[in-house]
């Protein structure tokens, strides 16, 4: 029988084995949000360094395939990391992500957009910008970093921005008018229902075109930074207002709210039937390829001679918490949002960059519809983050339907939305 002496020592040495074990167990190919993190990087090592035998899958739209492949070719020189792009749309990966992060089939890196950072935190499946944050910071556009932002923590690698302004023909019109009593002037002399011309349009029920009208006005959504979901300012005097003005312009667009949507907008700017289209950079290419005498113009100035502030859209490359590799997928994610491929993607595809250097290039300012887009931009607001804005859209369609179509009282009609949205937040429907 084995003495208390030997078996003292054989136990202190089965411990040590424990520990030692232990501390080798959480390397990258752990199925753990954020097992492998930045804490591979030694503390007296000034760059990150991408895991031995990283490989990358990169989620994007398919319009950006072959940027994304000129990126991924650059950083196979420069760090010697495999990347493949899979088509999956930044309108829909983050909600992929929350079912195919856990299960070990997301992309290591994925494009979407800021207004979804609420579901990814609140799903657990993003990790925070934490090892560029700085430099992200210092070389992006305070409203995208602002808009990256949710609970104090930056999330994403800011990629492009987007705005919606006013499209016009300029064999139509001379100008976007500087305020609105400008464009009732002006659609009092190109109107024609019967031949469905008219002077303006924008789709007057989708909560997007809404907005510019109500943020113009100086009421808000979700407080004055979007992220209180107990403070809906939809329905205050400035709102009511802004309803109001909305409600009056059904005279030069007497059209129900159903009858104006993006297809058709488009296709009666591009048969020179509408003279002035709201939208957003999304639909340059294809606008400028059937107008030819196409313009873009800041928003008119509201009655209240304060401009418009529509909403805002911020790109952005995620890393997804369950990547196998975070520190490679950090590093792709800070190198193609540079200042260089910025600079590419807009070259390659419009994109708008966030890079303030990158969106004072001689590419970028020698192009008068980005340039405009831009100067919109930072006049702004991003759309709220946070997982209460799902009830926003629904709601506010309804409250501009009975506006617009049935001249219902703005008051009445904001409350509802306001009672609505306040029931479905605490449903969480």
């Amino acid at each position: 029988m084995m003495n208390r002496k030997k078996w003292g020592i054989m136990s202190c040495l089965l411990i040590m084995m424990l520990l030692v074990s232990a501390c080798n167990s959480g390397g990258a190919g752990t199925t753990t949000p954020g097992a492998a993190t930045d804490s591979q990087v030694p503390a007296d090592q000034q760059e990150m360094v991408p895991e031995e035998g990283a490989k990358l899958t990169v989620w994007d739209s398919g319009d950006q395939k072959t940027f994304i492949e000129a990126a991924a070719k650059a950083f196979k020189e420069k760090y010697n990391v495999d990347v493949s792009f899979a088509e999956v749309g930044p309108d829909k990966s983050m909600g992929q992500m929350v079912t195919d992060g856990p299960a070990g089939v997301g992309g290591d890196v994925f494009a979407g957009v800021h207004d979804q950072i609420g579901q990814g935190v609140s799903a657990g499946v993003v990790l925070p910008n934490d090892w560029f944050e700085e430099d992200t910071k210092s070389r992006n556009s305070e409203i995208a970093i602002k808009a990256l932002t949710y609970d104090n923590m930056l999330y994403g690698y800011p990629k492009s921005v987007e705005t919606t302004a006013v499209f016009y023909n300029k064999d139509l019109i001379k100008e976007v008018p500087q305020d609105w009593n400008g464009v009732i002037d002006f659609a009092k002399t190109f109107n024609d229902t019967k031949a469905n011309k008219f002077a303006i349009m924008w789709e007057v029920g989708n909560g997007y075109y809404v907005f510019p009208f109500i943020g113009g006005y100086g009421s808000y959504v979700f407080g004055s930074d979007g992220t209180d979901a107990k403070d809906i300012g939809l329905n205050n005097p400035a709102a009511v207002e802004a309803a109001t003005f909305i409600q009056g312009l059904n005279k030069i667009l007497p059209l129900k709210t159903s009858d104006i949507n993006a297809d058709i907008k488009k296709s009666l700017f591009t048969s020179n039937k509408l003279a002035m289209n709201i939208s957003g950079p999304w639909d340059t290419g294809s606008l400028k390829g059937s107008v030819k005498n196409i313009g873009v113009g800041m928003y008119p100035n509201l009655p209240n001679g304060k401009p418009m502030t529509p909403f805002s859209g911020v790109k952005a490359y995620f890393v997804n918490a369950y990547t196998k590799y975070p520190n490679a997928s950090k590093l792709f994610a800070d190198f193609i949002t540079s200042e260089e491929w910025q600079t590419k993607n807009f070259e390659m595809n419009g994109a708008l960059p966030s890079n303030t250097k990158a969106a004072a290039s001689e590419q970028v300012q020698s192009d008068p519809i980005a340039t405009v887009f831009l100067k919109q931009f930072e006049n702004s607001v991003p759309m709220p983050s946070i997982p209460a804005m799902a009830q926003f859209w629904s709601p506010m369609e309804a409250a501009m339907s009975s506006i617009w179509n049935d001249n219902k009282d703005p008051k009445a009609a904001l409350d509802n939305l306001v009672s609505q949205m306040k029931s479905n937040i605490e449903t969480g429907q």
